[in-house]
This record gives C-alpha cells, structure tokens and sequence, in this order.
C-alpha cells in the first residue's frame, strides 16, 4: 500500500483516496521533503476545498529552486488519520486531496505531530504545515512533541482559520517550540493561504536564506521569518 495508514480502524470510506495515492509514482531525485497536513473534520470543509485550490503555489514556488516532494496528511472522523506517499506535483496532489470528504470528528493534532517526527527519522524532512481551525487536545502534550520537532529541525509552520484567540496562541506555541510560524488565514481570503504555503515551500526549499531572500518582495514570508527569527 502506498498511503500509509496511520489509522488503528480503516475504514472503506476512503477508497478513492488509496487507490490515487497507490497510481502516483514516487518522486525522483532529492527533492527536499515537506509534510503537508489538514484537518479534515466537518467544519473544515470549505477551507479543505480552499486548501486543494491553492496548494499548487507550493510546487509553483520551487519549481526553479530544484522541485519539491510533499505528502499529504489528514484527519478526520473519531479515530482515522493518513499519509500518503511523498508526491512531485501538484495535479497528483490534488487527486489526493479530492479523494477525501471532510467527516465529523475531534481533533488529531498530536498524531500529526508525532508522524512528522517519526517520518524524520526516516529521511530529511524540511518543514511541517499544519493547517486548522481547532485544538481539542492537551496543549501540553503537543507542546512535548513540538519541542522535539524542534531539536530535529524540523519545524511546524500552523496556519489557523478563524479568530479564536485560544487557538491562535495554541498554533503559536507549537510553532515556536518546533522553531517554525504560526500565522492567521480566513477562507474568503484565498490569496493569504496561498501566499503562506508558497512562503512555507520557498524556506522548505532554501531555508532561512531562501526566506529572507523571499521576504524582500514577499509579505507572508516575512511574516514567516519574522516567526522563526523573533524579528
């Protein structure tokens, strides 16, 4: 199987998710990696349709910086979370993500979290996106993990929608501990999220220089450096 399962009960409701992730080839070359995670649950579901109208920015952003390989991962539902393979382009990613219905449920953060670690200790893992409207779980626990996302280099760039002030400082405290940027986006407002995740892919590709290169021209990745940096 080609998309890992990271869920303890899978379900047949995802099938056409599988079966895209099963068909796209793996990426050639060294493409620097980056995950790219989203909450899927119910009230996600027009920034989920935001998400799949943007993410090819990411591809845009790098395509002459040497490519980027990146892997879709998702939650959903009381209990399922998933990975794909780490994939080249963005028509394949898109197929991915039109696989999958945003479903009902609670959040599954700490599970993205740990998957990221855990998938760095595989291979080289640039940058983690995490993209969400909520955090139902123990702040402390995710804060353990983001620390150690932090001491591997690896760090968590959380882009929340909405303005609830609590998930907002809970999206800055992970991406502080893991040395990455939180950052603010509202769905009728495509542009802001595009902008993030291409600024997002540029660091993942060039790192804290490609960033500050960016951010001469670029809004969302001063914003971005200005997270990592203190600035």
């Amino acid at each position: 199987m080609s998309g890992r399962d990271l869920d303890r009960a899978p379900g047949a409701a995802i099938d056409a998710f599988l079966e895209t992730a099963r068909r796209v080839a793996a990426p050639a070359g060294d493409a620097p990696r980056l995950i790219f995670a989203l909450d899927a649950t119910m009230s996600r579901q027009p920034s989920w349709d935001l998400a799949c109208g943007v993410q090819a920015g990411m591809f845009e952003a790098t395509a002459r910086l040497g490519g980027l390989a990146v892997q879709l991962v998702y939650f959903r539902g009381l209990d399922e979370c998933r990975a794909s393979r780490f994939v080249a382009d963005a028509r394949a990613l898109t197929g991915l993500m039109r696989g999958v219905a945003c479903r009902g449920g609670r959040t599954q953060i700490g599970r993205v979290l740990r998957h990221a670690r855990n998938e760095a200790g595989r291979g080289p893992v640039k940058a983690l996106v995490l993209v969400g409207d909520a955090i139902e779980e123990s702040l402390d626990d995710l804060c353990a993990v983001a620390g150690e996302l932090g001491l591997l280099g690896l760090p968590a760039f959380c882009f929340h929608e909405g303005p609830d002030p609590a998930v907002a400082q809970g999206f800055a405290e992970v991406a502080r501990l893991s040395g990455g940027a939180a950052a603010r986006f509202d769905f009728s407002a495509p542009g802001v999220l595009a902008a993030l995740l291409r600024a997002a892919a540029i660091y993942a590709s060039r790192g804290l220089d490609g960033l500050r290169l960016a951010a001469h021209e670029d809004a969302a990745a001063r914003r971005l450096l200005a997270g990592m940096t203190g600035g």
